[in-house]
């Protein structure tokens, strides 16, 4: 099944087409990494998902239910706010910069949103926002406010919480930009163990490759808007078609 599905969408900003003509899926459970150079328009899709930026022209759905339209007949219209707030529900995001609330201890920043989203009691909402921060390895940090944790610790809380609300869709967007290497591979491998042991839906913008080839059941190559390249991750990193993909891997990898 097509669990997300881009048609002939388009975006610009200004004079600056971001996405042209875009038509892509990805399956239920699969987890595809979208790489290529800044401003290609690999962010503008996850924040579509999110709903934080509209398409211009085409159309979005999540499991056979569109995003930003609604059936009237057999015509489509502009949905409703509340229909939207809907679809999105099912997804959530690990954004670059952590975005947790500073005012909130850690567990809070993991409990808000099952128990005023999801419904969730408190008790039931702590104990699987403890099971998550063990999950990423900071069961200790439960009372600890953000500004007293290390930017990696901050992005592990920010996986944990994006889990707590139980999405069917999690899309990272370059979510070890901000960190320095050695940090950033502690969160990298957090994800990995995502990856394992759940069937989430993940769509992945990111600039480590070796990341991308661990998780990924296909890499899609971008260049102005458009998808260049898409294969598997052994294809796409040892064997990549397209003049751009080569040009792009060389200069993010030593090995290719």
């Amino acid at each position: 099944m097509n669990f997300i599905e881009f048609s002939q969408v388009s975006k610009r900003f200004g004079d600056n087409v971001v996405l042209d003509d875009l038509s892509f899926k990805v399956g239920n459970g699969e987890r595809v990494t979208l790489i290529g150079p800044s401003g290609s328009g690999k962010t503008t899709i996850l924040r579509m998902l999110m709903t934080l930026t509209k398409p211009d022209s085409g159309t979005v759905a999540i499991s056979d239910e569109f995003l930003f339209h609604e059936k009237q007949g057999d015509e489509l219209v502009p949905a409703s706010e509340a229909h939207i707030r809907k679809v999105r529900s099912r997804v959530t995001m690990v954004f670059q910069q952590f975005n947790l609330f500073p005012n909130m201890k850690v567990l809070r920043n993991v409990t808000e949103a099952p128990i005023h989203v999801l419904g969730k009691s408190r008790d039931e909402a702590e104990q699987r926002g403890r099971e998550l921060l063990e999950m990423v390895g900071l069961q200790d940090k439960a009372g600890f406010f953000p500004s007293q944790l290390s930017g990696g610790q901050q992005q592990r809380v920010a996986i944990a919480r994006a889990l707590a609300v139980e999405p069917d869709i999690l899309l990272l967007d370059e979510v070890t930009s901000a960190l320095d290497p050695e940090i950033a591979a502690e969160v990298l491998d957090v994800l990995r163990d995502v990856a394992r042991s759940s069937d989430v839906t993940m769509l992945c913008v990111t600039h480590a490759m070796r990341f991308a080839r661990d998780v990924s059941n296909r890499v899609l190559m971008f260049g102005d808007g458009k998808i260049l390249e898409e294969a598997p991750p052994e294809q796409m990193f040892n064997d990549p078609q397209h003049d751009r993909t080569k040009s792009f891997l060389r200069s993010v990898l030593e090995e290719v």
